[in-house]
């Protein structure tokens, strides 16, 4: 059963963008959920990008920080990630995920590519 759905990932030059949406299921949702991006490149290991609490505060890994943005729309069930600036080594799959009543729910991860 698919609870969270990624989408937007692709092929990016450095210094493009990229938005990555992340769609959840009706039962894998809650405005008290907290939010989270992950990735993980090649041969390393997952990794935290950014986060969202349900207050709506963030917070972001100190090599995306500036460069990225966490949101959501709790009226579609949707978050997001907008990446700007993008380099080389933000090349990874990216994972969404959700804190849903302290069980974390994933989606399948998006492949993300930035060339030179």
């Amino acid at each position: 059963q698919v609870q969270l759905v990624e989408s937007g990932g692709g092929l990016a030059q450095a210094g493009g963008s990229l938005r990555l949406s992340c769609a959840a299921s009706g039962s894998i949702f809650s405005i008290n959920d907290v939010l989270l991006w992950y990735r993980q490149a090649p041969g390393k290991q997952r990794e935290s990008v950014a986060g969202m609490t349900p207050a709506g505060s963030t917070s972001y890994a100190d090599s995306v920080k500036g460069r990225f943005t966490i949101s959501r729309d709790n009226a579609k069930k949707m978050m997001y990630l907008q990446m700007n600036s993008l380099k080389l080594e933000d090349t990874a799959v990216y994972y969404c995920a959700r804190t849903h009543y302290g069980v974390n729910y994933w989606g399948q991860g998006t492949q993300v590519t930035v060339s030179s």
